[in-house]
């Protein structure tokens, strides 16, 4: 039954059987966000009739508008249709809990088993190749969607400029998203963008910038900061949980609480488990900060996905349908493809350093590269890094 009504209503389940419902679907979360909102719209809008095909149209263009995973914002906002805001609270905790409590897993295993051994190193160089073009498909889809003009194109190849030579974060994001709010008005525009360029060569010169370089000793990982890391990566995810990345590893690499390579690691096995892909950041957080850093990176990365829908509840679609937010919105993440497409090139220069051979590298990263071009349906891209790791085994030992 697919219902059609605007009026339709979602069941008053007991807080337990809500909560049970939505651990099972996160359970079943494969396959990136994509399959992730395919399977909650056949079972909660197709079978089950909690709201209509059309409002579930309108509600995830909103979610795909805000920053945060799409799919977990879309729990939480269906588990208050449910039960209000603790039901937001309990679904948004059941669909995260299996991928939290796997990604920890895997943190522990890896850490206790693989980091550091020369037997792995091989494969997961094989695999780690794989994530940069996994990386590199991810800036073409987001841009695809989110490029829709010349001015936008623009704002993304100045952010992608600003972000290699070590822009502090915000700058771009900050002036992309005005200077597209006040396009209409190009002197304004104009001067907002001076006054970018400005701001981020004196800061650049008296020595604050984004680069992620480490200089100077090492500091240890404190929980606040993981958090703000998190949250960061939280805050500026616009079109898919990839747009974290820049942020996180911003904030960890950069201060060399954990290398390029084991960052790569993380997001490898993010690909793999049955959760938002932005659980990486988790796995992040335990290699700088063990379990306190774990849980800390997760609770910055998934506040802003419950905060959005239990504050805005009632306006949520309102808020995003006004045109002028709209705009900046799509200035902001015309700036975040940017920062991402230079992760993306930088982290393929950092790769390319580790490998014994040049020419191997760039044979696995083509293959790779085509593969996640062509390949289609949720399984490819634990497959594709599957065989990455067998790749990586078999060519650098």
């Amino acid at each position: 039954m697919t219902v059609t009504q605007d009026d339709a209503r979602a069941p008053r389940l007991t807080l337990i059987a809500l909560f049970l419902k939505f651990l099972h679907f996160g359970l079943l979360a494969f396959g990136g966000p994509v399959a992730q909102i395919a399977m909650i719209r056949r079972e909660l809008v197709e079978r089950e009739g909690w709201i209509s095909s059309a409002r579930f149209n309108r509600l995830l263009a909103v979610m795909q508008a805000l920053p945060g995973p799409e799919a977990h914002e879309l729990c939480v906002h269906m588990g208050m249709l449910a039960r209000g805001r603790i039901g937001g609270v309990l679904a948004g905790l059941g669909f995260m809990l299996p991928g939290f409590v796997l990604m920890m897993l895997a943190a522990w295993t890896y850490d206790i088993l693989v980091a550091g051994r020369a037997v792995w190193s091989g494969a997961l160089l094989g695999v780690q190749i794989v994530v940069v073009a996994l990386i590199i498909r991810a800036v073409q889809r987001i841009g695809q969607h989110v490029l829709e003009d010349r001015i936008l194109w623009l704002l993304a190849g100045l952010a992608f400029a600003a972000s290699l030579i070590g822009a502090p974060f915000w700058i771009p994001l900050v002036a992309g998203g005005l200077i597209y709010g006040f396009s209409a008005r190009p002197w304004i525009a104009l001067s907002l963008g001076l006054v970018a360029v400005v701001l981020s060569v004196a800061l650049r010169s008296v020595g604050i910038d984004a680069a992620v370089t480490v200089s100077g000793p090492i500091t240890e990982a404190g929980t606040l900061d993981l958090f703000v890391a998190g949250l960061k990566g939280g805050l500026l995810t616009f079109g898919g949980a990839y747009t974290a990345i820049p942020y996180v590893r911003a904030d960890t690499v950069g201060r060399g609480w954990l290398s390029d390579g084991v960052f790569l690691d993380g997001v490898a096995l993010a690909g793999v488990l049955p959760a938002p892909l932005v659980i990486f950041g988790t796995f992040a957080g335990y290699v700088a900060g063990g379990w306190a850093g774990a849980l800390a990176v997760t609770a910055g990365i998934f506040l802003p996905a419950f905060a959005f829908s239990l504050i805005l509840f009632e306006r949520l679609e309102a808020v995003v349908d006004n045109p002028g937010l709209h705009r900046v919105l799509a200035g902001v993440a015309a700036a975040v493809v940017g920062v991402i497409g230079a992760t993306g090139l930088q982290l393929t220069w950092s790769t390319a350093e580790r490998a014994p051979s040049f020419w191997a590298a760039a044979l696995i990263f083509m293959t790779a590269l085509a593969a996640v071009w062509l390949a289609k349906g949720k399984w490819a891209p634990p497959l594709i890094i599957l065989t990455g790791a067998l790749a990586g085994r078999l060519i650098f030992g």
